[in-house]
């Protein structure tokens, strides 16, 4: 099973739970706070990765863990279910699409655009307004530069790219003369 399959599980179902008790912000911020923490201390990961550490020693690790850092309870109880399954070293992932799956349900749709230069902020309004009307929700973007494109952008909204760059378009037309 793929590494984004088990994400999006584990974070719909953590989202599913949070939506009934309200807390999702307060989940989510905890959450990414531990996985900032085990991202940070290698000693932390690697016990947690270590097949040759038992899960009773995992859970005392876990155990101290949650002690010192006070989560809510929602927040212990889904990092010590990610324990038993084997999966806390996902987290990261996990906190990842736990944040796509509360922005989906809040009617929020992610973008990144990656255009060959810095984008004034008039085209960026432009580039937000435009989604906006095609998606018919609120869009949240991420602009990036990527100078290797040349010209133009590529928009990623969601797992559907639209690719308006001047490499692209080169690659198309070069395709377009060696195939005939």
């Amino acid at each position: 099973m793929s590494i984004e399959t088990i994400a999006r599980r584990y974070a719909t179902a953590l989202a599913d739970v949070v939506a009934e008790s309200g807390t999702s912000g307060a989940v989510q911020a905890e959450l990414e706070a531990f996985g900032r923490m085990m991202a940070g201390n290698a000693e932390l990961s690697s016990v947690f990765a270590n097949p040759s550490i038992g899960h009773a020693g995992k859970e005392k690790v876990l155990e101290e863990l949650i002690k010192r850092t006070k989560p809510s309870r929602t927040s212990a109880n889904f990092l010590r279910v990610l324990l038993r399954n084997g999966r806390l070293t996902e987290l990261g992932g996990i906190n990842e699409r736990f944040a796509a799956v509360l922005e989906e349900r809040s009617g929020i749709v992610s973008a990144r655009i990656t255009s060959a230069r810095e984008l004034p902020a008039g085209e960026r309004s432009d580039f937000e307004k435009n989604l906006a009307k095609l998606t018919g929700k609120k869009i949240k973007i991420d602009f990036a530069v990527d100078l290797s494109l040349i010209g133009g952008a590529v928009t990623r909204l969601g797992s559907t790219v639209y690719d308006g760059s001047v490499k692209t378009k080169l690659e198309n037309l070069r395709e377009q003369l060696v195939n005939g």
